[in-house]
């Protein structure tokens, strides 16, 4: 039997969790609302503030289906209860970053500033980081999938470069450096 699987979910108090007869669950916490499509063959047993999810048999497609299932439901009840954050770093002479409204405003190396719009439910911050001085983008939100993929998407507007360090980075990622041209002694070969 799966070990993520069986591990009972445990609700914190003010969270609440139903599951529909088409097989969507929903979450409802202080934060707000998360609802998600799980396979109908699996079933989630409520009781005394725990959650187990449960497979009908020993198949393939079930065995793959219950850890990924409990899993995504354990995400969606600490996203409602606690929210998730995710940080991004800034390392560049000039790269700045801020938040106009709800909108983030990158000024990155190009010709121009570029907007990220926030998807429902995400909200964006910026601050300087004390110790290395660089901007620090912070993503806020209850869904933990929707922040990694805003989060994957800003940093793919400009990825550290190997040389310097320079673009984007996820706070604490360490990136590899590579050494450079190396300067040749006697100058050109005849």
């Amino acid at each position: 039997m799966s070990r993520i699987g069986r591990r009972p979910i445990t609700l914190p108090k003010g969270v609440e969790l139903t599951r529909a007869t088409d097989g969507v669950v929903t979450v409802k916490g202080p934060k707000g609302t998360l609802s998600r499509s799980i396979h109908t063959d699996l079933t989630i047993a409520v009781e005394n503030g725990t959650a187990v999810v449960q497979r009908p048999s020993e198949s393939k497609e079930h065995r793959s289906l219950h850890g990924l299932s409990r899993t995504l439901i354990a995400n969606m009840v600490e996203g409602v209860s606690n929210g998730y954050t995710r940080q991004l770093e800034i390392q560049g002479v000039g790269f700045r970053a801020e938040v106009q409204g709800s909108l983030l405003r990158l000024s990155v190396g190009y010709s121009h500033a570029i907007e990220v719009l926030p998807r429902e439910g995400i909200a964006f911050s910026v601050a300087n980081d004390p110790q290395s001085r660089n901007p620090v983008i912070t993503i806020t939100g209850i869904d933990k999938e929707r922040i990694g993929q805003t989060a994957a998407e800003i940093r793919k507007l400009r990825k550290p470069e190997p040389y310097k360090g320079k673009g984007i980075r996820y706070k604490g990622e360490i990136v590899r450096r590579k050494q450079g041209k190396a300067s040749g002694k006697g100058g050109k070969k005849k």
